[in-house]
């Protein structure tokens, strides 16, 4: 009995026990349950960490990258920047360098302005003083036949060298001629053209000139203005002291030269640069017509633009190869007409604007005869006719110039017509007298000399320059351009500086930009705590 309630009790306690250990069973599979979502849990939360892991890694690779780009950007602006600055430095060195220049420019061409004025009164005084209308004689020596027939020189060129010379008369009279100079026989082309030389600046500071040749047929004329192959005369000559000066004055002056040859044969006016002219022929009237205010043209002239000394001479000696030549008992190749040559200047002063336009004129006259002595006869009668008559008309001029009379009879011929410019007083001119030295040419050689000394002393006043008044306003616009260009290059400068103070401030930009991008990748280090590694 004892013994089952022993069991009895065991088995209470056992179902007791059996009872608290499902009991703690449910609890501890309670608390299992508990621990696997727990567990879930933490795999899901690991699974978002990793994945968030992830896209902040991938997400932190591309802030480094841009990172990095934006450091290089942040590096090669600030390059630029200092590009920029020196950029900035440089321009405005170069603005300050432009306004030093543009002051010193104006100083220096205020100097040349006033340095070129005084040379040229200076050297128009030299001239003026020594008279608007200039004259060289020059004597041309005895030829092989005058010397074959035992002809001596009745010239005394010992005071040629102050200008004088004597002329011994048939019965021992003597007279003495002053000129501006006296060229002997031994002296050469050269030696005449060095005082002729000063007359190339005339014509290409603005002045007309006119050289002209006179005399006795046989004397020399042609020669000394055309002269021949080594031996070039004052037509060569001066050509060549034109365009050399010409070059030398290249960037200061720009100049324009045509090139007209024209002669007066029997009274008519031929163009010798026309192809096919004839004298004589009654293809083209040409006459003379006033323009402007007194200035004298041929309107229908060839006027053949040349740029060097080759062209110009080219043109001038095409014209005289058609000159009518022909025989007489003074001269074997005698010229029957008068020559003229006519350079045309166009000038234009790149300093000051100032342009000009004047002529040269070269001019062989005919040579002046006595028909008895020549015994012309047809043709070359109605030549010396038409000559000598030109001629007389010019000595009529040169008489009422020297007279001061008050119509000057300019319209007695076309050759004084063609003149008229050069002996009013516009132009300046020089006449070379041409001489015989033979005793038997005497009476003709007084002729010349005293017709040269009443040219030489006429006073026409002072030489005009003959400023080119169509091109003022031209060069009135061309300077209100210039001063555009200015102007556009001023607003060009102010614009480059403000494309730098834009470009600067950009930078200044992405500096911040570079800074707040690098506080975000590195925040600890903005925190003051150290990366972890």
């Amino acid at each position: 009995m004892r013994e089952n309630v022993l069991k009895t009790r065991e088995c209470r306690e056992a179902q007791e026990s059996l009872h608290d250990l499902r009991m703690e069973l449910m609890r501890k599979s309670m608390h299992v349950g508990s621990l696997a979502s727990a567990v879930e849990g933490q795999v899901k939360e690991k699974s978002r960490l990793c994945q968030l892991l992830k896209e902040l890694s991938e997400k932190f690779m591309v802030l480094k990258s841009e990172h990095q780009n934006l450091r290089q950007e942040s590096v090669e602006y600030r390059k630029c920047v200092l590009d920029a600055s020196q950029m900035s430095a440089a321009i405005q060195q170069y603005v300050s360098r432009y306004v030093s220049l543009e002051c010193e420019f104006k100083d220096l061409k205020e100097k040349f302005n006033e340095e070129a004025k005084e040379r040229k009164d200076l050297y128009n005084k030299l001239i003026e003083l020594k008279g608007n209308i200039r004259v060289f004689c020059r004597c041309r020596p005895l030829n092989a036949e005058e010397i074959a027939e035992g002809a001596s020189s009745a010239i005394d060129f010992d005071s040629a060298k102050d200008g004088e010379l004597i002329v011994r008369g048939h019965v021992s009279s003597r007279k003495i001629y002053k000129f501006d100079s006296v060229f002997s026989p031994e002296e050469d082309q050269e030696k005449v053209f060095e005082k002729t030389a000063p007359y190339a600046i005339s014509v290409l500071d603005g002045f007309n000139v006119c050289i002209f040749a006179y005399g006795q047929t046989g004397t020399g004329k042609t020669f000394t203005m055309e002269g021949i192959e080594g031996a070039r005369g004052v037509n060569y000559r001066i050509l060549e002291e034109l365009f050399q000066i010409i070059k030398e004055r290249e960037g200061t002056f720009q100049y324009e030269i045509t090139v007209s040859v024209l002669e007066v044969y029997n009274e008519q006016i031929h163009d010798l640069l026309l192809t096919g002219s004839q004298p004589g022929a009654t293809t083209k009237r040409l006459e003379v017509r006033q323009v402007g205010e007194g200035a004298h043209h041929v309107p229908g002239l060839v006027e053949a633009r040349v740029t060097n000394m080759k062209e110009a001479w080219e043109v001038l000696r095409t014209g005289s190869k058609a000159r009518v030549v022909g025989s007489t008992n003074a001269n074997e190749h005698s010229s029957r007409s008068h020559c003229i040559h006519c350079v045309m200047v166009k000038g234009e002063n790149l300093m000051n604007g100032e342009c000009t336009k004047s002529k040269l004129w070269l001019i062989d006259l005919a040579g002046s005869e006595r028909v008895a002595k020549t015994d012309a006869q047809g043709e070359r009668l109605k030549e010396a006719q038409n000559i000598n008559k030109s001629l007389s008309a010019l000595g009529d001029v040169i008489s009422a110039l020297a007279t001061k009379t008050s119509h000057i009879p300019f319209r007695n011929s076309k050759l004084t017509h063609l003149l008229q410019d050069s002996l009013s007083g516009d132009s300046k001119t020089l006449m070379f007298v041409q001489i015989s030295p033979n005793e038997n040419d005497v009476g003709e050689t007084l002729c010349s000399l005293n017709f040269a000394s009443r040219v030489r002393g006429i006073e026409l006043g002072q030489a005009k320059k003959q400023v080119d008044v169509g091109e003022l306003s031209r060069y009135k616009l061309m300077v209100g351009r210039a001063k555009q260009d200015s102007k556009n290059k001023d607003a060009q400068i102010k614009s480059m500086e403000e494309r730098i103070q834009a470009l600067e401030v950009k930078n200044k930009a992405k500096d911040l930009l570079t800074l707040n991008l690098q506080e975000k990748v590195y925040p600890d280090q903005r925190a003051g705590i150290p990366a972890s590694s």
